[in-house]
């Protein structure tokens, strides 16, 4: 599974469903207008995602006392379903009103609590330094000059908390002309560990395969991954 799209405010978090990185190349800029494309591209379709978990984020939290949990662009809701099934007290938000039913459908037949919050990352206005995990899969959050999504996503986690944020490698300059994109208008992994200053330990940030069958997100073969920790 993948998601993430995101509305917010100075930025529009467009984040892909469970957030596909590519599909928001065509997503709008107007934060007003975002939340109707992504409504439109879940009501296209009964499923979008695979409805499994994001692979790089079991990887990075399954040894991981469960604690608070921020899922940014949950989409259709497999990665905070699969926190809150293993103990996780799981707050997940998107744009998209069709994916949240979606995901809060889910939960009920899985017999699981999450919190859904209808909003965007920085429109959410989340409590500061209050979350033990802030997961961020493939989001498509749109960069300000003020690194403002960046922030967010950063001023979130708790002291002794993780941050992970996964995205899909940059489109070659070719690639994102024949789509229309400018990838350098998106957050990335790599602009967020730039703001990193040493009251965090980046524990891993690198390049590494992937393998998923099925979904909007099947076709890239690549994560790159930031799991950084903040200290104090």
């Amino acid at each position: 599974m993948e998601h993430t799209h995101e509305n917010s405010h100075a930025q529009s978090d467009a984040a892909p469903g469970a957030g596909e990185a590519a599909s928001a190349e065509h997503a709008p800029r107007d934060p007003g207008a975002v939340e109707e494309f992504w409504d439109d591209r879940y009501a296209d379709m009964s499923q979008l995602w695979s409805g499994q978990a994001n692979a790089t984020l079991v990887t990075e939290v399954q040894d991981l006392p469960a604690g608070r949990a921020l899922d940014v662009g949950c989409g259709e809701g497999a990665d905070a379903l699969w926190l809150a099934e293993r103990g996780w007290d799981v707050t997940a938000l998107d744009v998209s009103r069709v994916a949240l039913d979606r995901a809060a459908a889910q939960a009920e037949l899985r017999g699981v609590s999450v919190h859904w919050l209808h909003a965007g990352l920085v429109e959410a206005a989340l409590p500061a330094a209050s979350f033990d995990l802030v997961s961020a899969q493939y989001p498509a959050l749109l960069r300000t000059a003020e690194n403002v999504a960046e922030h967010a996503l950063l001023s979130a986690v708790a002291p002794g908390g993780v941050l992970v944020i996964v995205h899909h490698p940059a489109p070659t300059t070719d690639e994102a002309k024949s789509h229309g994109c400018n990838p350098d208008d998106y957050v990335s992994p790599a602009r967020v560990a730039a703001l990193l200053d040493d009251g965090w330990q980046i524990e891993v940030d690198e390049t590494r395969p992937r393998y998923v069958a099925t979904g909007a997100g099947a076709h890239h073969t690549h994560d790159v991954v930031v799991r950084a920790r903040r200290l104090r």
